[in-house]
């Protein structure tokens, strides 16, 4: 199934995508099946969090309602479901995907993780790194969904795409095992992890560090480092493009074997693969649940697909702040993420 979050007629709504490209509002597809209104979620995160629904239960819902199957099982879960009469169906909105402000899918979630240089296909550019994940966060209110704008000021100086396949947690995850990743993945979406080189070059430190000197704690040295925090170039407002929906796992069969495109004013900028990602998500979410607990509706952001670029260019090339968008990032079995750029002053 493909989940939204959306608003339509004044209100902020969940739904899933039909076969015919409307989105059918899930909360009025539920309880028009029977499902009691203390149990129909309101949110994305909700249901991703709900005890009482299956995926099998909203499928089963939105069969109903709409009166047409949906691709994968069809059989009924716990959902306790009625007859819906041509009267029930009609009751239930409906809304055209290009009538309606698309939301990011998880609209707050408690942390967006994202893979730094997580692409075998450009492992030569790596003069010294990690030989594991190495990670950054991003906050929600970096999020805008499909269709909403980049924000872009001057002073943020170069601002270029760059396009991610991102897992959306599904339960609690801690400390998890690799062969057991799978279990805590609800599905998946596609993030445009906007980043901005100019900020990053600004808030870069080379300084001399303080270490401890042997074994004596009196005794110190100076260590010359650099470091640089992605506070502003990777999570200012609107740096978190994602959407348009989520996919749920049982549609992906392999998440790494899927193509990955970015487009800028409708030319193709660079296209990858999935599976040039150097860290799989087994891997991915073993080692970063063993730091920092996974909860549900959480994203994780897979890295950036970059191993061919055309016409001689590249994604660092695609400065959003002086050449405008919009940009857009397609991927296989799962859809087209697409954002317009505007200057703000």
């Amino acid at each position: 199934m493909k989940l939204a979050s959306f608003r339509a007629a004044d209100e902020d709504r969940i739904g899933v995508v039909l076969d015919g490209g409307d989105l059918i509002d899930l909360g009025a597809a539920l309880r028009a099946s029977g499902v009691p209104d203390k149990g129909v979620p309101r949110t994305m995160l909700e249901l991703i969090e709900s005890e009482t629904l299956t995926l099998t239960d909203v499928r089963a819902a939105v069969q109903l309602a709409a009166g047409v199957p949906l691709p994968g099982k069809s059989t009924p879960g716990n959902l306790a479901a009625r007859n819906l009469t041509a009267g029930d169906r009609a009751a239930i909105e409906r809304f055209s995907t290009d009538r309606v402000t698309w939301q990011p899918p998880v609209r707050r979630p408690s942390k967006i993780c994202c893979l730094a240089l997580n692409n075998s296909a450009n492992s030569d550019r790596i003069l010294s790194g990690p030989k594991h994940p190495a990670m950054f966060t991003k906050p929600a209110s970096a999020l805008v969904g499909h269709g909403g704008a980049i924000e872009c000021k001057p002073q943020y100086g170069r601002t270029h795409p760059e396009p991610e396949l991102a897992v959306v947690i599904g339960k609690t995850a801690k400390s998890i095992r690799a062969q057991d990743a799978y279990d805590y993945v609800f599905g998946y979406t596609i993030h445009n992890d906007i980043t901005s080189p100019t900020m990053r070059g600004e808030d870069s430190f080379h300084y001399r560090a303080i270490h401890p000197k042997g074994d004596d704690p009196g005794q110190i040295e100076y260590v010359d480092t650099w470091v640089s925090y992605p506070g502003r170039y990777k999570c200012t407002d609107t740096f978190a493009c994602m959407g348009p929906w989520i996919v749920t796992k049982d549609e992906i069969a392999d998440p790494h074997g899927l193509g990955v495109r970015c487009l800028h004013k409708d030319r193709l900028v660079t296209e990858d693969n999935t599976a040039n990602l150097t860290h799989k998500i087994p891997e991915v979410l073993a080692f970063l649940s063993s730091y920092l607990t996974l909860w549900p509706g959480d994203i994780v952001s897979m890295g950036t697909a970059l191993a061919k670029s055309t016409g001689g260019g590249a994604i660092q090339n695609i400065d959003l702040n002086r050449l405008g968008g919009p940009v857009s990032v397609v991927i296989e079995d799962i859809g087209t993420l697409t954002n317009p750029v505007v200057q703000v002053s």
